[in-house]
């Protein structure tokens, strides 16, 4: 169906408001842009730039410029509206939009035909402090300049530094800082933190196999069934699961990932439109992470999922709003999933989670992926399904 023309349209031109500027946000802004020459959209975010978070692990050997694209970049070339703004909702408010097609941000009034909600889940709340490095800081500061300056500043003979969390982002953040340790030729120990027996322990067993044979190679220490506690004065404070010991290690500085938290979710039907207290309201549609949709397609919380489900509901308001106005069900299934492992390896899988590949041929998989989504943020789009 996604081949088909959308509709016959009905208006001249309709006005959507997209909140939230990231993967989800920007397949709808694009797959609208694309396909409907006289439309407006406004799209609100709090940041002045898209940050292409998947990415941020890179940051230890690319300029963190290299993963941001400003939004008056995007206003520019996809003739849209940014306003740099948060926005908060209820329940109750969806079934306003729905009635009134107005969202008031700061006082100023939003006329809508299509309001689309694309903010993803906040990572899990943990407390600051100058020796822990979460997720956002490195939306901020490079990885690369984040670490060599808490090292320049240990009085550490040999300083030592924790990563929590053994998910695909703390995986990928391990594996490029050790390279980077060793491209500056220091001497501090990397360890890593994770609760679970196994790292990765929602891929196939052959992902946690290969990563700790490599962490192994790496002379990465792994720390499992370990929660972790807090991070200071120089020790990270843990507690064994299943002997619920509690333990101290040297720690210089923590990194941070324990994932997204599973809250505030929006359900959508299989076309994405809100659910709202039972009723489907036509004209209030979700994407991204926050979203569930009720259909076969996968609800993944990645950028893959993402991208797919905004694309489908940038559709599916085109469908909408002309004539006959048949809309299209989510029917994504991932076709494969690829992590870095530093810049010179990887481990995925490829059509089939049975399929497992590594090294260079997954590396290759994921620079085409990669390469995809920017072609579409140029304004070229090379999803075909």
């Amino acid at each position: 169906m996604a081949l088909l023309p959308f509709n016959i349209a009905k208006q001249k031109k309709i006005k959507v408001v997209i909140v939230g500027g990231g993967y989800a946000g920007m397949a709808t802004l694009t797959t609208l842009a694309r396909y409907a020459q006289d439309i407006s959209i406004t799209i609100i975010d709090p940041r002045e730039q898209h940050i292409k978070t998947t990415h941020l692990h890179e940051t230890f050997r690319y300029p963190l410029e290299d993963m941001l694209v400003p939004f008056r970049d995007i206003e520019n070339r996809f003739g849209c509206r940014h306003v740099k703004a948060s926005v908060d909702f209820t329940c109750q408010d969806f079934h306003h939009f729905q009635e009134h097609r107005q969202l008031i941000v700061d006082e100023e009034v939003f006329d809508f035909d299509y309001l689309v909600i694309t903010m993803g889940c906040q990572d899990r709340v943990v407390e600051e402090s100058n020796e822990k490095l979460l997720l956002k800081d490195f939306e901020t500061t490079s990885g690369s300049e984040l670490i060599t300056g808490i090292l320049n500043n240990s009085n550490q003979s040999n300083p030592s530094i924790s990563v929590v969390g053994g998910g695909a982002t703390g995986i990928q953040f391990l594996f490029e800082l050790q390279y980077f340790l060793n491209r500056i030729k220091s001497k501090a120990t990397l360890s890593l933190i994770h609760s679970k027996g196994s790292v990765l322990e929602s891929f196939p067993a052959g992902f946690n196999n290969y990563v700790q044979s490599r962490m192994q190679d790496l002379e990465i220490t792994f720390h499992p069934h370990c929660y972790f506690y807090q991070q200071q004065s120089g020790q990270i404070q843990l507690t064994n699961k299943l002997t619920q010991q509690q333990f101290a290690l040297p720690s210089t500085v923590s990194l941070v990932f324990l994932g997204k938290q599973a809250q505030n979710n929006l359900s959508a039907n299989a076309f994405g439109q809100v659910i709202a207290h039972y009723k489907v309201l036509p004209n209030v549609l979700t994407a991204g992470d926050n979203s569930n949709f009720e259909s076969i397609g996968t609800n993944a919380r990645s950028a893959q999922s993402a991208v797919r489900k905004g694309k489908l509901v940038a559709r599916n308001i085109l469908r909408h709003a002309g004539f006959p106005g048949l809309l299209e069900p989510y029917m994504h299934q991932d076709l494969g999933y690829v992590i870095n492992l530093g810049p010179h390896d990887a481990v995925g899988w490829l059509g089939t989670r049975n399929n497992l590949m590594t090294g260079i041929p997954a590396l290759a998989i994921k620079e085409i992926v990669e390469a995809q989504y920017d072609l579409m943020l140029s304004g070229i789009d090379t999803y075909l399904l």
